[in-house]
């Protein structure tokens, strides 16, 4: 049975997040309150489970824990409030980040969802809560049908990480893989005591219990934290994805306040058996305001997907403007490929195509006028400069080698103001717009700016000024409506 929040849970949602002003209709968003990092992402039964960082009270309420997102096909989702609540002493302060794995019995079949996270402890004192005053537990939740969880096990404690590392140790991945070690393997972020960002990897024959095995970092210091770990493979080849904090700003790179990137490894080379990546191959996700925290699984289909959320930790500009009852949303879900030369391509899964309503033609050196701020931009064949502008507020320009989202009205932008990357051109440009959200893929998804911007119009003007084959648009349907109402 898939439970639905409780009614009073439910009168909130409804009473608050139904009619607000900029709700999505097709990113997933909280019913209210605050949203952070997927999590729990995977595919059991046939459902897809996005399981988020949840605060419903928010801005009032301390409670930190995971929200429940379900969908049979990836653009029609049920949210079910709080799955995972800080109700043990091992999670006191928050239950935090982690991953899913999914087990199957001896015919293949899904049996068994497990759930990693790490419990959050900040105990009473004058602590700096990084060398000490602070508990990260990683626990873990098994469920028989996705929905209904067992009794949480705490399976490592910091005194089961190495010496050398802070008390800042979290976000637990999952994954199988045959070695001497075991099977299970588990991957968090860390920072050490000299303020450098590691991985912390550690080996189980059963999933349960767990076993050390190593703490790579990378060649020169790159951030004081690691957080968010992820592995990927990709045509045989793995990579190794985090969130570094503390990059410093440059004019090309690291424009954010808290970054997000892989680096791919050498052909041949486990993510198992790493020392030291090389910090020099890290490529960000994304160049725009609003992405970190991205989390993949594999799909049944085979297919790599990515969620990201679209904010940024301890930024300076706004994201719940005018009094909003709730805050932050998810991207939409990525499909993730390789490139020839080890880039990794991201595009929209296929199915956000089928939320494609009515048929724009765009006019390519003027401006065209979409009901509604839900649409779909997409530009094939663009030879020369492009400049895509929305609404006179937000443009996003490509000339003489560099591609900038820069935002026109201050208002708008709600302090944000430009991002840029350097690129070699462009052919191809997909815009997403839904309400307060943009997603931009140039090249086929090489590069990608997401930002949240809250526009003052209520029909979308689209202007464009490029030379391409084919400009079209399509109005999107809104599948979050009855999200919360169930």
């Amino acid at each position: 049975m898939r439970p639905s929040p409780p009614s009073d849970e439910r009168d909130v949602m409804n009473e608050k997040s139904v009619d607000t002003r900029w709700r999505m209709a097709y990113h997933l968003m909280p019913p209210t309150g605050w949203l952070n990092d997927p999590n729990g992402l995977c595919q059991f039964k046939g459902t897809y489970h996005v399981f988020h960082q949840y605060s419903p009270e928010w801005p009032t309420g301390r409670e930190r824990g995971w929200g429940h997102f379900t969908s049979p096909d990836l653009v029609h989702w049920e949210h079910h409030g709080m799955a995972i609540h800080q109700d043990i002493p091992e999670d006191a302060s928050g239950a935090y980040s982690g991953g899913a794995l999914v087990e199957r019995d001896a015919e293949g079949h899904d049996a068994l969802l497990r759930l990693y996270y790490t419990g959050n402890v900040k105990e009473p004192g004058d602590y700096d809560y990084i060398h000490a005053g602070r508990q990260a537990n990683e626990i873990e939740v098994t469920s028989e049908d996705g929905y209904t969880l067992s009794p949480k096990r705490v399976l490592l404690r910091n005194a089961d990480y190495p010496d050398f590392l802070s008390c800042h140790v979290r976000d637990p991945k999952l994954w199988r893989e045959d070695s001497a070690e075991g099977s299970y393997h588990m991957l968090l972020g860390a920072r050490d005591l000299d303020d450098h960002g590691r991985l912390l990897l550690f080996d189980s024959h059963d999933g349960e219990k767990w076993t050390y095995r190593s703490c790579p970092t990378s060649m020169e210091p790159f951030g004081y934290m690691w957080e968010c770990p992820d592995r990927v493979v990709l045509d045989g080849r793995e990579y190794a994805g985090f969130s570094p904090q503390g990059l410093p700003d440059e004019e090309w790179r690291w424009q954010n306040e808290s970054n997000c990137g892989y680096i791919e490894l050498p052909e041949g080379v486990r993510l198992l058996d790493v020392d030291r990546l090389d910090q020099r191959e890290f490529v960000e996700w994304d160049r725009g305001f609003d992405f970190y925290a991205p989390q993949t699984f594999v799909d049944e289909s085979g297919r790599t997907i990515l969620f990201g959320w679209m904010a940024v930790p301890d930024v300076d500009y706004e994201s719940a403007p005018e009094g909003l009852s709730w805050i932050h949303c998810l991207t939409v879900p990525r499909e993730l490929s390789r490139a020839r030369d080890g880039r990794i391509l991201q595009r929209p899964v296929a199915e956000v195509a089928s939320l494609r309503k009515d048929t724009y033609g765009l006019d390519a050196r003027g401006t065209t006028t979409l009901p509604r701020h839900r649409a779909d931009v997409e530009l094939a064949g663009i030879t020369g400069d492009v400049r895509l502008t929305l609404d006179d507020a937000l443009e996003l320009v490509c000339e003489d080698g560099a591609a900038y989202l820069r935002f026109l009205d201050g208002a708008v932008g709600a302090g944000r103001t430009e991002r840029r990357v350097r690129i070699d051109g462009v052919a191809s440009l997909r815009a997403l717009v839904d309400e307060s959200a943009v997603e931009v893929y140039l090249n086929g998804g090489r590069e990608v700016f997401s930002t949240r911007w809250f526009p003052r119009r209520d029909d979308l003007g689209v202007t464009l000024a490029c030379d391409c084959a084919s400009a079209r648009a399509w109005t999107m349907r809104d599948v979050m409506a009855n999200t919360y109402t169930r």
